[in-house]
């Protein structure tokens, strides 16, 4: 008997054999305070009540209710009262009692109220609009240098063409992607399209919340599913508000209690009501279209040798808009993010069961890794349209999966909140970082006059105690440092313009110098990324994520022991990298072969599977970015010991560019 299988059975609705499993696991289990305990107790409750035997999950609530733990007691008491509720006959379209949950400890005893953002997140029309006009803008550009290259003889002519395949195009993308997302959906994950009753089943506060919104906003009820699959997420789609989907996972409602789901809903449902999904189809659409340009005029100039030179100089062009595009388009994404986050903790009036639903989504990612030996393909294919980036749901659901303690989770934050490699790394990211969330959700409970989730007070108190210096002191060096390649590519170039201006050295002099720069550059920055390991320290992977002042750039050597529980690599048989448990959490290590990408390929394919389940001693590098990880350099297991190469292949290519450089420059003396 297990949890994962009462749970599946829950999932299937088979409530019978539900509560078969989650009875003998819950006797079975030997520490009543562990939160898998817990979440199979709660599992249990739900079956009960699912299957008509409200006695039974009442007396499990009330069970719960008197645990030590906060969040236990407010599911607890937030069941309770949905019990309550259906004892009196409520109905999905009748007036939900949700002003008895002000009882509930962190949540207002009404909804709608209007909360103050106070800078939180930008502007969302002024994001949305600047970057749609700037997109469009650079998307017609580079359609109507298209056909200024073809020579064409009427540019008159050739504007009014551009412009109208340009809006027929995308009016036709804007309208037909939602179809291709229904078949993807089905296709890849195998979407069920359900009705309000059945979602209802799961969380009854969710289905009143859908209700109300839509009723408030007056607009249709989106269309509602639900992806078989326990990895929690939730995501919107579509190109009208009235012709919307909202689709979520059944880890949601696995992971999630009740209230803490309706805040999801309503953290979508804030996306329809933005627009938000059909501003995001437009914005990726014209970001692709950029970089299709930009393909299509380099096949041009490889096939027209009259029509290269100007070719590569609009393909350059069209790249340029290409990641000029992609950046917009991830800020607006972080902005509509904050505004969705904005409008759940008012619509339901609750927004620390929002900071709660994040932290425990981040969680069942976790949780969800170690069961399945590798990262979800479902997580991993809706990435930018999920509530949450799983890439960011170690750090937090570690902390979470050893402690329930709000200021133990909240220490995770730190290096969002003060860290400038947060701000630097976030730049790259479809989702703000979680700590930032958190706080801006904390600013709304304390608008209502409420306790705030995690204590963000205490975190902010010991973040304003940080060594700025630390923190700040040599980031702008290591931001030079993260680019020291590029930037020694540039000084060879400067260097070569001066020599050539004041010689009459050969024009190879501009080769030979930038390659020499960059091999110098390489081996400056390999020196800095990997420092001796004399100075590795025994730690395990939960203070490695409560560290505050960890970088990207900066590896801190580090000893862990734990247990290799899959690959790191969603759908991918034969990736090399490894997901690395102990006793306080989970990390992503990656391996470097010797050999390159073929020997990389040979690990994964012959050693990687064997490697599953062994418990093993890891010497390596700890890196925190939006995904922490560790770049390990020996790992031990019974009596064998592997060992990898990140240092060996860097290395090999600065020496190699600096001999190459110092042969061109050694061949112009002698000529």
């Amino acid at each position: 008997m297990s949890l994962e299988e009462g749970l599946k059975a829950l999932q299937k609705q088979d409530y019978t054999e539900a509560i078969a499993q989650l009875e003998a696991y819950c006797q079975q289990s030997a520490n009543v305070e562990s939160p898998f305990y817990i979440q199979g107790k709660m599992a249990l409750a739900r079956a009960y009540r699912a299957s008509n035997q409200k006695e039974q999950a009442i007396k499990i609530a009330q069970e719960l209710e008197q645990y030590g733990d906060r969040e236990t007691r407010t599911w607890a008491k937030s069941f309770l009262l949905i019990i309550n509720a259906e004892e009196r006959k409520y109905g999905v379209t009748s007036s939900h009692p949700i002003a008895q949950l002000q009882t509930i400890s962190g949540r207002a005893g009404q909804i709608g109220v209007k909360l103050a953002m106070r800078g939180i997140g930008g502007n969302l029309a002024l994001a949305s609009g600047v970057t749609i006009f700037l997109l469009f803008g650079m998307m017609l550009v580079s359609c109507l240098a298209l056909l200024f290259i073809v020579n064409n003889q009427d540019p008159v002519m050739g504007l009014g063409i551009a412009v109208v395949l340009t809006l027929i195009f995308n009016t036709l993308v804007f309208f037909v992607s939602p179809w291709i997302m229904d078949l993807t959906q089905h296709w890849l994950y195998k979407t069920r399209w359900v009705t309000i009753a059945e979602i209802k089943r799961h969380s009854p506060e969710s289905a009143y919340i859908i209700q109300q919104i839509c009723q408030e906003k007056k607009i249709n009820q989106p269309r509602l599913g639900i992806i078989d699959d326990q990895n929690p997420t939730a995501f919107t789609y579509g190109s009208l508000p009235n012709q919307a989907r909202l689709v979520v996972s059944q880890g949601i409602f696995t992971y999630l209690a009740d209230d803490e789901a309706a805040t999801v809903y309503a953290h979508e449902l804030g996306h329809i009501v933005h627009w938000d999904f059909a501003i995001m189809t437009s914005a990726a659409t014209l970001v692709q279209i950029t970089y299709l340009i930009f393909v299509f005029v380099r096949q041009i100039g490889r096939k027209d040798d009259k029509l290269g030179n100007a070719a590569s100089l609009v393909g350059f062009g069209a790249y340029i808009f290409y990641i000029i595009g992609t950046y917009l388009t991830l800020y607006l994404s972080r902005t509509r993010e904050y505004f969705a986050d904005h409008f759940a903790a008012e619509a339901t009036g609750n927004p620390n069961g929002l900071s709660r639903a994040l932290v425990k989504i981040a969680y069942g990612i976790l949780e969800q890794q170690q069961n399945s030996h590798q990262p979800s393909s479902l997580l991993e294919g809706t990435r930018a349209l999920g509530i949450y980036d799983a890439k960011a749901a170690v750090s937090i659901g570690t902390a979470y999966r050893i402690t329930s303690d709000p200021s133990q989770i909240g220490r995770v934050f730190l290096w969002d909140l003060y860290n400038p490699w947060g701000w630097f790394t976030e730049l790259n990211s479809t989702h703000p970082l979680t700590g930032k969330r958190v706080r801006a959700l904390s600013t709304y409970a304390e608008q209502m006059d409420l306790p705030t989730e995690f204590n963000m007070a205490n975190v902010i108190q010991e973040g304003n105690q940080l060594e700025y210096s630390k923190l700040y002191g040599n980031f702008i060096i290591d931001v030079l440092l993260l680019n020291a390649q590029l930037i020694g590519i540039f000084l060879g170039l400067l260097l070569s313009a001066i020599l050539f201006k004041s010689t009459s050295s050969h024009a190879i002099v501009f080769l030979a110098l930038p390659i020499i720069g960059f091999g110098i550059g390489t081996l400056i920055k390999l020196a800095v990324m990997y420092p001796s390991m004399a100075r590795a320290t025994n730690t395990d992977i939960f203070t490695l994520m409560s560290d505050p002042y960890a970088s990207p750039l900066r590896g801190r050597p580090v000893k862990l022991k734990g247990q290799i529980l899959g690959r790191g690599d969603a759908g991918y048989q034969f990736g090399s990298d490894l997901m690395l448990q102990d006793a306080t959490g989970i990390i992503f290590t990656r391996y470097s072969s010797r050999l390159g990408g073929l020997g990389n390929f040979l690990f994964g394919w012959r050693k990687v599977q064997k490697l599953i389940g062994e418990d093993v001693r890891i010497m390596g590098w700890f890196r925190r970015s939006i995904t922490p990880s560790l770049d390990w350099i020996q790992m031990s297991h019974r009596t064998t010991t592997i060992k990898s190469y990140h240092r060996f292949w860097e290395m090999v290519m600065g020496i190699i560019a600096i001999a190459i450089g110092g042969f061109l420059l050694f061949s112009v003396s002698q000529a």
